[in-house]
């Protein structure tokens, strides 16, 4: 499947503050987007809500850290989708 570039502008402001959430998500601006178009395709809506006001309970944003920390204590955190793939098919044989 071919990728396509996306662009839009916004204040940079905006983006600072963007990309600061998404940070403290343990995530950055670019992998958030695609999130968001993925599910956006994918729930034919509007799919969720992400906020920081309380991170020590989101079990969600625990589970994500939790993966970072794992995937770069295994050296594997800069996996490419071809990699990641191909482990995943030589644990299912």
């Amino acid at each position: 499947m071919a990728n396509s570039l996306v662009q839009f502008r916004t204040e940079e402001s905006t983006k600072i503050k963007a990309s600061s959430i998404c940070e403290k998500l343990g995530i950055d601006l670019p992998t958030y987007m695609r999130m968001c178009i993925s599910r956006l395709v994918q729930e034919n809506g509007i799919p969720f809500t992400m906020s920081l006001n309380d991170l020590t309970e989101n079990k969600a944003v625990k589970a994500m850290k939790a993966a970072s920390r794992i995937a770069k204590e295994n050296d594997i955190a800069d996996m490419s989708l071809d990699e990641i793939n191909a482990e995943i098919a030589e644990s299912r044989k």
